[in-house]
């Protein structure tokens, strides 16, 4: 087919009809001579086949007591039991791919998660350590406690503490060393 806006040749895909489809699924199976294989759902009871040297369509199935059964079925006939059994496929393939097919219990979740989840003493564990460092901050001179929470905290760096304190930049690190140390013998002191 020639595009006569673009001046370029385009194709185009079969028809989206199911009956065309249909069709040349059916006369792709004759030419080869080839039965579906498909997988199938568990509560599909039958199965469908063509034979070449006879032209014959045909369903094999077995009954509650477990007695085969076979029949001569129409090309129409074998198309409907193709199609259901394409539509199973279809559904088998989305379970597969987009349902979950483990066992969804919290303990299972939590192994998948990314971020584990904290037991109640590792949480009253971070709790208490937070507090000793606060008490031990809140111990400190003013200016190194000014100095490390601007540096830890704020987010600035030593030259703009020391810009803003208007000192030098290694009196601005002595005084953050200081507070660190002062503060490490504190949280020794208080295991």
């Amino acid at each position: 087919m020639w595009d006569k806006l673009s001046g370029a040749a385009c194709c185009r895909g079969p028809p989206l009809q199911s009956g065309f489809l249909r069709k040349f699924r059916l006369e792709e199976k004759q030419l080869n001579n080839d039965n579906p294989k498909r997988r199938k759902a568990k509560d599909n009871p039958y199965t469908i086949r063509y034979c070449k040297e006879t032209g014959t369509y045909s369903i094999f199935f077995k009954d509650g007591q477990g007695v085969s059964h076979s029949f001569e079925i129409d090309n129409a006939l074998y198309d409907i039991f193709d199609g259901f059994e394409l539509e199973d496929l279809s559904a088998l393939n989305e379970f597969d791919r987009h349902t979950e097919h483990s066992e969804l219990t919290e303990a299972t979740l939590n192994k998948r998660a990314l971020e584990k989840p904290r037991t109640v003493e590792e949480i009253v564990y971070e709790n208490l350590r937070s507090e000793q460092l606060y008490s031990a901050i809140s111990e400190l001179p003013d200016t190194q406690r000014r100095r490390l929470l601007l540096y830890y905290f704020g987010g600035l760096t030593y030259g703009q503490i020391a810009e803003m304190e208007e000192c030098s930049h290694v009196s601005v690190i002595h005084s953050i060393d200081k507070a660190k140390a002062m503060i490490k013998e504190k949280l020794k002191f208080l295991k």
